[in-house]
């Protein structure tokens, strides 16, 4: 009895804290982008990191750098829980604040857009990573300006499409809404709040309804499948996978912005009504409490079962009767 206490006490002090390493080592995974209509990110990564061909992806480009776009599923914040206006300033909605993608920010009227119509319309974004969460889709107000700075008060009050956990199709997440009636050139602003985290997602898509009063802009393209798999050994986000950084956000280099009070770790709850063609979201991810736990899972048994195999073969060699040595 001595000796299988024994075993039974080193293996809930020294395995366990083992298991326990592999919780905090592994990160979370989420990641995205819309691509129907195009977000800004997703135009400027179709149209090549190293040489965009059209004017505003050349000047984002410039100021981010290359790797933003290569990252271009990632603009993220790790704790946002909700609290999207107070941890996004004005002036840097399409970057959610991260530095690293100050060049999504620049208020110019030719970012590569997308050609919408008020009505019924099919949402499609991009789930590189995919979870349970809620997506909430604003439009610009009468009179938007895009030679200035975006600011919150330039969306409308209310989100225009609210849905949770649509279906997937194909890697993308698919959803239905109704878009206002508008004219000329306008913004659509995602945002995407996971519900088994409170890590949350950003886009910006330039859309134009009918004649774009800014002028003639080049139309988004949104990147294939082959040209995001080609992308995938230069950057350092997870597209299938865990990813890799310290914040647990699946992404190097994303910084979430600072805030003056401490962010709710609850889920974010859209009061809007769920747009039409809400899925049962049988596809997605099932994490828990958040998306390490089946790594931590996987982890933890492996570690547990070879300590208990090495453990139990010492104490029988050091219980073995002494007249059955060999010589």
């Amino acid at each position: 009895m001595t000796v299988r206490r024994t075993a039974a006490a080193v293996l809930t002090l020294g395995i366990a804290p083992l298991a326990l390493a592999g919780l905090t080592a592994a990160p979370a995974v989420a990641h995205g982008s819309m691509t129907d209509p195009v977000s800004r990110v997703s135009a400027c990564y179709a149209e090549g990191p190293e040489s965009p061909k059209s004017a505003a992806c050349k000047a984002a480009v410039a100021a981010s750098g290359a790797q933003a776009f290569y990252d271009w599923n990632a603009v993220n914040i790790a704790d946002a829980a909700g609290k999207h206006r107070e941890l996004i300033p004005d002036g840097k909605l399409c970057s959610a604040g991260n530095d690293k993608y100050r060049g999504l920010d620049l208020a110019r009227g030719d970012w590569p857009a997308s050609s919408l119509n008020s009505g019924a319309h099919t949402f499609r974004y991009k789930g590189t990573a995919p979870h349970k969460g809620s997506f909430e889709l604003y439009v610009t107000k009468d009179g938007y300006d895009p030679s200035k700075p975006l600011k919150w008060s330039d969306l409308e009050e209310k989100p225009f499409a609210t849905v949770t956990d649509p279906r997937m199709e194909n890697g993308d997440y698919v959803f239905d809404g109704t878009v206002p009636n508008k004219s000329g050139r306008h913004l659509i602003y995602s945002i995407w709040q996971r519900s088994d985290s409170p890590e949350a997602f950003y886009t910006c898509s330039d859309v134009v309804f009918g004649k774009d009063s800014a002028g003639t802009a080049p139309t988004a393209s949104a990147p294939t499948d082959e040209e995001i798999e080609d992308g995938e050994d230069k950057s350092s986000v997870e597209h299938g996978g865990h990813g890799d950084d310290e914040a647990g956000t699946g992404a190097k280099a994303t910084t979430a912005p600072a805030s003056s009070e401490p962010p709710s770790q609850e889920p974010n709850e859209p009061n809007a009504p769920v747009a039409a063609g809400s899925g049962s979201g049988e596809n997605l991810a099932e994490t828990g409490g958040d998306a390490a736990t089946p790594y931590i899972a996987v982890g933890g048994a492996a570690v547990l079962a070879l300590g208990a195999s090495l453990l139990f073969a010492t104490v029988r060699r050091r219980s073995a009767p002494a007249g059955r040595h060999t010589r």
